[in-house]
């Protein structure tokens, strides 16, 4: 056993190897200018690896500028992850789609990650003489009103900076503005020196049509002064910096003409709609609960400009909405937001119901045209559900067909006539030999404790305990609920709160007092009455 132990141990070793090297990559932007830097990060768990990647197919198109490494150890649910990371910081050579190339560690291999590196102007230098300059851009000179523009702040210094370093904050009037993701720093070689670059980009939304102009922003520094200094116990030696961008205009341009009046105006650069269903709606029966999920993304807005998505409201299904889920995701070309509505539907009738198709108009910002966005039709096939069918009560006559033969009602009427006589002559012989008082033998609940049930689950304002007490009151009624709930508004009204809780996720905030209220309201004709009083006699002088 200790042999089979000692050679099965190194094969495990080898797989659970073998399972975890693993070699992932990824850049941190796929855009950037010529003569930017960008960091290519590579990472694995495999903790058997303890050499460098081999960086040399990288030397055609890129030049290495810089490698470090970080080792981390995490720990989640009581499980340690070890895990070691190089950071590479790279210049590429070629402008272009630059694809860098899978690199190697051990028997672990990255994946190819393209970058798109575009061709700078002439512009910088001017600038590049200076240690320090600021460069502000935007994406593009024009956009309609509520649109996406993004402005792209730059700092370049070629000289070292103390970490004292501030911006004055962006602000425009008549405009929201958002960040996008965290400030970027790498370098950039102009006219052959090297720069350190820092880099913000907001999205900026004009809300009025007209002419927007970007106020200069400025930014101050101390510059790290290399003199040797005379006083080390005195402050850090440096001159304070502070350079200014330019102002930018932008023109906005009101909503177009051809856009539809009554249709919220949706300006964005790509939109899609998409729906899911939880269960899927091939199988329902009346009664289920189907839970629909609309999910709206935009390229170009955020999550609080889109509007609400069209409610299913639909003959012969109920309807529970949730709170719609907003959320925000940074690309590079700006802000996705998406909005996501779910809503339960419970059918209640069996049958062909028709969902309508779901339509969103907006405007491709991207083309300049109007589009429409939509969810197709569809039908749910509903069946009926044989645990909702109500039992008859026993004992219930049902109604026969008249007889136009007369003979036969003499017939029946003697028969009757004469059962009946025998009858109560024998229930008289019977009654001398039994007590006066006999207690009535009951073969199920009584209708009072029925009613006791419905009382202490409403009250505990427990709506499953509640339903399930309904349904067994509703059993000795003459008729079944949806009877008493179309003649009596009150009871409706209950049992649409009720149905509510079961079927969304306000049911720990019901109140029961209501439907216990409905219940008790109901006129007495309509309820099936205890024959005997709580005690089991009865009464002694009955009417």
């Amino acid at each position: 056993m200790t042999r089979f132990t000692a050679l099965l141990l190194p094969l495990l070793i080898c797989t659970a190897s073998a399972q975890a090297a693993e070699l992932s990559a990824s850049v941190d932007r796929s855009r950037l200018n010529s003569g930017e830097t960008v960091e290519l990060i590579l990472e694995t768990d495999d903790v058997t690896q303890f050499g460098k990647p081999d960086l040399s197919a990288l030397e055609p198109l890129f030049e290495v500028r810089g490698t470090r490494q970080v080792n981390q150890l995490n720990t989640l649910n009581g499980d340690n992850r070890a895990t070691t990371r190089w950071i590479i910081t790279l210049l590429p050579k070629e402008n272009g789609s630059v694809v860098i190339p899978p690199l190697q560690l051990g028997e672990a291999q990255s994946q190819p990650i393209t970058v798109q590196v575009i061709a700078s102007d002439n512009r910088e230098d001017k600038n590049g003489l200076d240690p320090v300059f600021i460069e502000a851009s935007l994406d593009q000179t024009s956009v309609y009103v509520q649109a996406q523009a993004i402005l792209t702040l730059r700092i370049y210094h070629s000289v070292s900076l103390y970490d004292d370093s501030s911006l004055s904050p962006l602000q425009i009037a008549d405009a929201r503005i958002e960040q996008l993701g965290d400030t970027r720093t790498y370098e950039k070689d102009i006219n052959g020196l090297r720069h350190g670059v820092i880099e913000m980009r907001y999205a900026i939304y004009p809300q009025h049509s007209g002419l927007l102009t970007i106020a200069p922003q400025t930014f101050s520094a101390t510059l790290v002064d290399t003199a040797p200094s005379q006083d080390a116990s005195g402050p850090k030696p440096g001159k304070l910096m502070r350079v200014s961008s330019a102002s930018i205009p932008l023109t906005v341009k009101p909503k177009p003409l051809t856009y539809p009046v009554d249709a919220p105006w949706l300006p964005a650069r790509s939109l899609s709609l998409s729906e899911s269903w939880s269960p899927e709606p091939d199988h329902t029966q009346v009664g289920d609960s189907l839970t629909r999920s609309l999910i709206l993304k935009v390229e170009g807005l955020a999550s609080s400009q889109l509007p609400a998505l069209p409610a299913t409201d639909v003959n012969g299904l109920r309807r529970y909405p949730d709170q719609p889920v907003l959320s925000n995701q940074s690309s590079d070309r700006g802000i996705v937001g998406s909005r996501e509505e779910r809503e339960a539907l419970v059918p209640n009738r069996s049958g062909l119901i028709d969902l309508p198709t779901v339509d969103v108009v907006w405007w491709n910002t991207f083309e300049d045209h109007l589009e429409h966005s939509s969810l197709p039709a569809r039908t749910l096939q509903v069946a009926n559900n044989p645990s909702l069918q109500i039992d008859t009560p026993a004992g219930t006559l049902q109604p026969s067909t008249a007889d136009n033969d007369t003979l036969w009602w003499w017939k029946l009427s003697t028969l009757i006539l004469a059962c009946t006589t025998l009858l109560g002559f024998g229930l008289w012989w019977r009654a001398r030999w039994q007590p006066a008082i006999h207690r009535a033998a009951q073969t199920g609940p009584s209708p009072r404790t029925l009613m006791d049930d419905i009382k202490r689950a409403s009250q505990a304002n427990d709506p499953h305990a509640t339903r399930q007490a309904l349904d067994a009151w509703a059993r000795q009624q003459p008729e079944t609920l949806a009877d008493m709930a179309a003649r009596f508004v009150p009871l409706s009204d209950a049992l649409d709160g009720l149905n509510g809780a079961l079927y969304s996720e306000t049911g720990q905030h019901w109140q029961g007092e209501d439907l216990w209220r409905a219940i008790r309201t109901i006129p007495a004709a309509e309820r099936v009455q205890d024959p005997v009083g709580e005690s089991g006699l009865p009464p002694l002088y009955p009417k």
